[in-house]
């Protein structure tokens, strides 16, 4: 079924355009151009006039853990291994299907309502097998956002038994689930070895030859923290990007994770080899981590995207805010307000995130899939008129998201969730807290 939309501005071939209006057919953007010319072309098609709104690419989080929405102000103000102990580890054996099933719905839910279209989540907490795997999925779906399912695979003895698994068996699981959802338009599989220190040599490799079987990208964690950097260089004689070119992994289908820690020749590396970054600075801030150095990388040719991470280490999950964080952070590191630009860290998060992702969305272009949103105009955050590009990525509030639309089917309307009901949502992870406290107490 077709349907016209048409705003005050919409945002396609790299600006705001004034009178443009959308076609969308069966989840697809079919047409986009000058509403004069389209509402001749589709006359008998149903106009939705989005008065007083600005229609945009919805936003692409390119790296995520849903689970650690219920984790959010645990473990704050702490150094990372305290945080993660804290708070992760202490807390993963309650982390049964209905925890992570509540867990995402409610992390997917609040990213819809700040307009992100897409997700990628980077999920590690198996038990075994792909029970609370699936229960992610099903959360994605029962919301409505587009899911890459970035599925862990992780062997290190020191981390939650939840967590482990052996090379074969996390092959076969991410297997399975990549073909079970193989032409599902809406959830992509693909692979993750976890980092550098928690996945073995042959896990990593594993990882990267699963990924180039199935067409897709993997991710990885790379270098966030001093301590990583000092693990590869004891045990290898080598720095991290250099560690894993060392193993042939190094390459386009590369998303690394943070990269905060690199030399010249592990940024220059990076770039010659085509890899991705999915950046997440609030994370790094928050955690302490260090400041990554995204002028240098994009200079070198490393695609970047933007990532919010866990709800319990940054603690937002809006890639509005993600580009605002990564432009300020990089000026006022570099001492140069010219370093990086607000169209930039824009496509950072929607078309290049999109791009890493290996996915047809991030861009209001014809053949590209209808996930966009509609901001008020009449927002005090995006007043006065004057560039709108550089308000909604410097001063733009969530209060200015009206609309979400993903695969064409309409998920936030008039600033609230269609699919789901909030409340609910927020009671259910209430009374999980009260279930965790009581069983912590009786310990």
């Amino acid at each position: 079924m077709r349907t016209l939309y048409s705003a005050d501005l919409m945002y396609t071939d790299g600006a705001f355009q004034q009178g443009y209006a959308m076609c969308v057919n069966n989840g697809e953007i079919e047409a986009i151009g000058p509403q004069e010319n389209m509402s001749r072309l589709y006359s008998h098609v149903p106009l939705v006039a989005m008065d007083g709104k600005a229609i945009m690419p919805g936003t692409v989080n390119a790296h995520n853990h849903s689970f650690q929405s219920l984790l959010r102000g645990i473990a704050a103000d702490q150094p990372f291994l305290e945080w993660r102990d804290k708070a992760l580890y202490r807390y993963t054996p309650f982390l049964d299907e209905e925890s992570i099933y509540t867990g995402a719905l409610f992390a997917f839910g609040e990213m819809l309502k700040y307009g992100a279209t897409t997700v990628s989540d980077f999920f590690y907490v198996h038990h075994g097998g792909v029970q609370t795997d699936e229960a992610v999925i099903q959360a994605a779906k029962d919301v409505g956002i587009r899911l890459v399912f970035a599925r862990t695979m992780y062997d290190w003895a020191g981390a939650p038994q939840a967590y482990q698994e052996s090379v074969d068996e996390a092959v076969a699981r991410t297997r399975k689930l990549a073909a079970k959802y193989e032409s599902d338009p809406m959830v992509s599989i693909q692979p993750a070895p976890h980092s550098p220190h928690a996945a073995s040599p042959e896990m990593i490799k594993a990882g990267h030859r699963l990924a180039q079987e199935l067409g897709t990208p993997f991710h990885i964690h790379v270098a966030e923290e001093p301590f990583e950097v000092d693990e590869t260089l004891n045990a290898y004689g080598l720095r991290p990007v250099h560690y894993l070119d060392s193993l042939g992994v190094v390459d386009e289908s590369m998303i690394a994770i943070h990269l905060v820690w690199l030399d010249d020749s592990e940024v220059t590396l990076l770039g010659n080899k085509g890899a991705g970054l999915a950046y997440c600075p609030s994370s790094n801030m928050f955690l302490s981590d260090g400041v990554t150095r995204i002028p240098d990388l994009q200079q070198a040719g490393v695609r970047i995207g933007l990532g919010s991470d866990g709800a319990c280490s940054n603690n937002r999950i809006s890639v509005f805010e993600e580009m605002r964080m990564c432009s300020l952070l990089q000026k006022v590191t570099r001492l140069d307000g010219t370093c990086i630009t607000g169209k930039q860290v824009f496509e950072m998060g929607t078309k290049t995130g999109a791009a890493l992702l290996k996915l047809q969305t991030g861009e209001l272009k014809k053949g590209f899939r209808a996930d966009f949103i509609a901001l008020d105009l009449d927002d005090f955050s995006l007043s006065p008129r004057t560039d709108l590009l550089a308000n909604l990525v410097y001063a733009m509030q969530p209060t200015a998201i009206a609309d979400v639309f993903v695969d064409g089917k309409h998920v936030v309307a008039n600033k609230q969730l269609v699919t789901q009901s909030e409340k609910a949502i927020v009671e259910k992870v209430g009374r999980l807290h009260q279930t965790w406290a009581h069983a912590l107490a009786a310990q």
